[in-house]
């Protein structure tokens, strides 16, 4: 372990730095994640970096005979100070000073991957680079000679198939080897102009001559970084009152700007851009292949793409009705006969069957069921149909396609992503709008999250409109949902504050998913969905049936039926579901029957008998606009801070509320015209 290194995040390490500590950094979308978790086995822990909104995954792994820990970091292309993606990346690589960082690299797309290579061998750390998704490259005929590359580097190079496995043994035996050589590490092999080597030459004498370390930087790395200009190196070393240092960086930088034209620290960026595609000419060699369909080519051209993503979102939606209906029948079926009549013999036995044990019921028996009832049919299902189309690269295409459109709702196409999880459910999707690199883009892009119908309002719209009045109207519902969606994005670029950073991506050949793959990560993130929403479901409907066992329930009805039967022209009871619709969204359906039961008889269990089809229409509406349920609510506060979730909540009542009622006499009107 090094002797020197920063704040460990508790986080992370509740013990302290571990003895053996590996970290994985890469650029998105070359498979990093997916190296990780092939290493790790996915027994990983997820966490914020200290201080940070953005996750970083901790694991373990075993190599020969010993146990190293592994972190993965923020997908990035730099470890500038653009976004808080980057900086967390930096900071981690700071204060944790990894005995190995892995760099994965795109083995096909080698000229786009170095750079960030070259920025981490510039923080002084030993490193190994995984030539990944290597399969994919030998298919386009690119032959990388490892050699070659460890010579313009100065780092070994190991071929990778992280999706096969190929090759990770010997990446993670690499890295071992790496770790545990010597330190201090010699100076790197790479070398920057002469013009800029000349200017910073004085500097890294400077910080030798006088032995200045800040950050556990210190040498060329030390001189590096203040010839960037990093603030918190300056402010280290203003700390230890090495004001000699600090006079010399700077006029060091005011040299190279002469000299160069440009900021040192876009000189070094535009050095190491140079350098990785010197690295990646002189290591590359093609061969011709078979000509093959170019089908990320035909994902990105708005001729060909929007037809394809016109499709894969209607072979997602028709996915989901049938696959996600059918498993969701046998489940309700199962739960019946095999679960319910034992939970509720045991509640039974420990609380009676009075006000304590109806209204744990609520919780332990009907909440668990709608959790798992609208999880395992809809939710994992989406998990796997998402988990398919970003191992296959098409997300990526996706991301690349949207980006004009986004920019005008203040956006880049990769925020494309959390709003297409969104209709899977609502939490995983404003947990992935932290990859965004500004607090305004997250904020624009949880509050339009919020309006996607997950697959709990889904259930609702299908059930309630789908059902008694049609798919046609179904459609409708989500036609006018997408309207609003798009319309409350606009308004919000204009008016939140900031600006829209560009999208800097390249673009990958798709590949075949792995099913073991896709299946494991969609597994793991629906445990997650569990592990979050399971509690606050169970809690809420114990309330909710207190509410409803003791009777207390209707009197609620008063205060809302200005704004129920008042303002959007709905039944008084459909006023207590949409309340209590925050809860459990799915459960909004259920409840409005319940309640209609218990108030107006047998009957009223089809809703037609008390709901006309714009009632339907206008309550779908309102349940899909209104605030999501209370575990979306739960992690917009983890992201966004108390303030802005609250203005998320306003934001969405106010325009379900608002679009609920224009509805309710429009539909009338047009009615009659037409009628």
């Amino acid at each position: 372990m090094p002797a020197c290194h920063g704040p460990v995040p508790s986080e992370l390490f509740p013990e302290g730095r571990p003895e053996r500590l590996i970290a994985f950094a890469g650029n998105p979308n070359v498979g990093k994640s997916t190296l990780f978790n092939s290493v790790t086995g996915q027994d990983v822990i997820t966490a914020h970096y200290a201080g940070k909104t953005v996750d970083v995954n901790v694991g373990h792994t075993v190599i020969g005979e010993e146990i190293a820990n592994v972190i993965d970091l923020p997908g990035t292309y730099g470890l500038d100070d653009a976004s808080e993606v980057s900086l967390t990346t930096r900071r981690a690589l700071l204060d944790l000073r990894p005995d190995a960082t892995i760099v994965v690299l795109d083995a096909s797309n080698l000229t786009h991957n170095l750079a960030l290579a070259f920025e981490v061998l510039d923080l002084g750390l030993p490193v190994v680079l995984a030539a990944n998704i290597a399969d994919v490259a030998r298919r386009a005929g690119t032959e990388v000679d490892a050699a070659r590359l460890a010579a313009a580097t100065g780092a070994r190079v190991i071929e990778t198939v992280a999706v096969t496995g190929e090759g990770i043994s010997d990446l993670m035996t690499a890295a071992l080897e790496v770790a545990e050589e010597p330190r201090p590490l010699p100076t790197p092999l790479h070398r920057y102009t002469i013009d800029v080597e000349t200017s910073v030459a004085p500097l890294i004498a400077t910080v030798k001559s006088r032995g200045s370390s800040a950050l556990c930087l210190e040498g060329r790395p030390l001189a590096l970084q203040l010839l960037e200009g990093r603030t918190d190196v300056i402010e280290a070393l203003e700390e230890q009152g090495d004001t000699g240092l600090i006079r010399v960086a700077a006029e060091t930088r005011v040299a190279v700007e002469h000299l160069s034209g440009g900021r040192p620290s876009f000189v070094l960026h535009r050095e190491r851009h140079t350098l990785a595609k010197q690295a990646a000419d002189e290591c590359i060699s093609q061969r011709k292949v078979r000509r093959q369909i170019p089908w990320e080519k035909l994902a990105t051209a708005p001729l060909t793409g929007i037809p394809m993503l016109i499709a894969a979102l209607a072979s997602i939606f028709l996915l989901l009705f049938f696959v996600g209906e059918f498993l969701a029948g046998l489940f309700s079926s199962g739960w019946a006969a095999y679960v319910s009549p034992h939970i509720q013999a045991l509640v039974g036995a420990i609380a009676g069957d009075g006000l304590i044990g109806s209204t744990l019921l609520w919780g332990l028996d009907s909440g668990i069921e709608a959790a798992l009832g609208i999880g395992l049919p809809y939710i994992l299902t989406f998990y796997f149909l998402l988990a398919i189309l970003e191992d296959s690269g098409y997300l990526n295409a996706v991301a690349f396609l949207s980006d004009n459109m986004m920019h005008r709702l203040g956006l880049h196409g990769r925020a494309i992503i959390p709003l297409v999880a969104g209709a899977g459910c609502s939490v995983p999707a404003v947990l992935s709008t932290r990859v965004l690199s500004s607090d305004r883009e997250r904020f624009i892009a949880a509050t339009l999250v919020s309006f996607v119908p997950c697959s709990a309002r889904t259930a609702v719209i299908l059930g309630a409109v789908g059902h008694y009045i049609g798919i046609g109207p179904a459609l409708g519902v989500y036609a006018v949902t997408v309207v609003v969606t798009i319309t409350v994005g606009a308004v919000m670029a204009r008016v939140v504050p900031g600006q829209t950073r560009g999208l800097v991506m390249e673009m990958f050949a798709f590949r075949r998913p792995k099913v073991a793959i896709v299946a494991r990560k969609a597994w793991g993130q629906f445990v997650e969905f569990l592990v979050v929403v399971i509690p606050l479901v169970v809690v809420g409907s114990i309330v909710l049936g207190g509410l409803y066992e003791s009777g207390w329930l209707w009197s609620l009805t008063t205060p809302l039926d200005p704004l129920v039967v008042g303002l959007l022209g709905l039944p008084s009871v459909a006023g207590l579901t949409l309340l209590f619709g925050v809860l459990r969204k799915e459960f909004a359906l259920q409840l409005l029957a319940t309640l209609a039961i218990a108030s107006m008889g047998e009957e009223a269990r089809d809703l037609t008998a008390f709901m006309s089809s714009t009632d339907l229409f206008v309550y779908a509406l309102v349940n899909t606009l209104a605030v999501p349920c209370i575990s979306t609510i739960a992690v917009l506060g983890k992201v966004l801070g108390r303030r802005r979730t609250a203005l998320v909540v306003a934001i969405t009542v106010g325009t379900a509320l608002g679009v609920g009622a224009f509805f309710a006499r429009a539909i009338p009107i047009v009615t009659n015209l037409l009628g």
